[in-house]
């Protein structure tokens, strides 16, 4: 009973009923709009980038003027206290301090931090893409899977025919008792094989539901295939251009430039002014303007061992910018020649489906004039399904080659493909963010309220 139980779940699999309340993609694109408006993923990396945005407006801050509200206060033993300060002696001031001057080192930092942003976005366009790519491969995989229940499906029905058939014909002393042996033993090995294929299906399902966010309907079939390049030199040419992993460690060099030119000037001075005025509990008043030079003589060491660590980073991001080059020609030569191959396969197999059913077709009319063994019809017959289930393969490899191919160039986003769903800006939280607003205090800082509402932050 328990088997019969899995048996039947797996047949209701079979035919994609869809598990929940949850909305059903029924093509290609409802299912890329789903991912890209479910992804965990894609909100784990847009707060990334936000927090990278931040780093500018911490950079820029530090140009800033820090003003501090001081209370003191100190009692003293009464046998040491003098009678000035009666034990108790206690003051309020207001503190300004600001750094006027330090030879380009904040400023070759805000410099990094925005290219550090820069970077950060590419990456999430990066992300962009292996979220779109994971629902395009589920989708496909769901629908071969489904093809290929249906096709082993239609085989175990052809198999029963063929074992009655054969069963009749043993009744009538016509076979003998082997041939209804191995009928029996394909029709086996066919339900073995759509139970097998029923719990493909079943993963597969369980794979569309985590990269679109939420279960498969009845699936259409994909549409025509986007457009990636005419060659393969066209191809890798614009994956050098606009792969996000390309611009990403474009961005990354020029941040480790401006690191190491900050490090360099580290030996340099720095000027600084500060301003406090305040009032103790005798009412006297004071008010000190002080400007402060700072000139490294001696620090341990530490500046010259920060400018060694920053060349050494220098140099590995410009390795890692050389490298990403190579992998990313390679992953586009890769992806075009996996296109040409699914392609081929297709044509191949289609002529070995039509083969296969002439076949098929002439060996079951030789077997009724008594010319062919069941045998031999039931191997045209598994033939046959092979060949079928090869094209239904052949056919989902080129659609998802054509997608790999163009994430491979760096294409596959929501603008790119025109899904007509908004996209994420990754600018609006920077603009609100870059000249480091304090909160209630300027016209950014409403702006970037409204930006927190919307992310639901607030």
């Amino acid at each position: 009973m328990r088997g019969t139980g899995i048996k039947f779940m797996l047949a209701a699999a079979s035919v994609a009923v869809v598990a929940g309340t949850q909305a059903s993609a029924e093509t290609l694109t409802d299912a890329l709009v789903l991912a890209y408006r479910n992804s965990h993923l894609l909100e784990q990396n847009r707060a990334v980038l936000r927090a990278a945005d931040e780093g500018v407006a911490l950079s820029v801050a530090t140009l800033r003027p820090v003003v501090n509200f001081i209370a003191q206060g100190l009692y003293q033993d009464p046998a040491t206290a003098s009678t000035y300060n009666k034990n108790l002696y206690g003051s309020l001031a207001l503190s300004a301090s600001m750094n006027l001057y330090d030879f380009g080192r904040t400023d070759n930092a805000i410099k990094a931090a925005k290219e550090q942003v820069l970077a950060t976005r590419e990456a999430l366009v990066g992300v962009e893409q292996q979220v779109l790519l994971a629902a395009a491969t589920a989708y496909l995989n769901v629908r071969q899977n489904m093809q290929t229940v249906a096709l082993q499906q239609n085989n175990v029905n052809v198999l029963k025919q063929e074992l009655k058939a054969t069963q009749d014909k043993f009744d009538v002393g016509e076979v003998t008792k082997t041939d209804v042996a191995q009928a029996q033993a394909a029709l086996a090995a066919s339900q073995a094989a759509l139970v097998a294929a029923q719990g493909n299906l079943q993963v597969s399902r369980e794979a569309f539901k985590a990269a679109v966010g939420a279960y498969p309907g009845q699936l259409a079939p994909p549409p025509r295939d986007p457009a990636t390049a005419t060659s393969l030199a066209a191809a890798q040419s614009v994956a050098q251009k606009l792969h996000p992993s390309m611009l990403q460690s474009q961005h990354l060099v020029a941040a480790a430039n401006y690191t190491l030119q900050r490090a360099a000037d580290g030996a340099n001075p720095s000027l600084a002014a500060a301003l406090k005025s305040g009032i103790d509990n005798k009412s006297n008043t004071g008010t000190s303007l002080t400007l402060t030079l700072t000139q490294p003589i001696y620090a341990g060491g530490q500046i010259a061992a920060a400018y060694r660590q920053a060349a050494a980073q220098n140099a590995q991001v410009k390795a890692a910018q050389m490298q990403t080059a190579l992998t990313v020609s390679q992953n586009v030569g890769n992806a075009w020649a996996g296109l040409e191959v699914a392609r081929a396969s297709i044509t191949a197999n289609r002529q070995q489906v039509s083969a296969a059913q002439v076949a098929f077709d002439g060996v079951r009319e030789e077997a009724k004039l008594g010319s062919r063994t069941t045998l031999d019809v039931l191997t045209a017959e598994q033939t046959l399904l092979n060949a079928r289930v090869s094209l239904v393969t052949a056919e989902t490899q080129a659609h998802q080659a054509a997608y790999n191919l163009l994430s491979a160039m760096g294409l596959l986003t929501a603008q790119h493909l025109k899904l007509g769903v908004p996209s994420y800006d990754p600018a609006a939280y920077y603009n609100a963010v870059r000249h480091a607003p304090a909160s209630g205090f300027s016209s950014q800082s409403a702006a970037l309220d409204r930006i927190m509402k919307r992310l639901g932050q607030n």
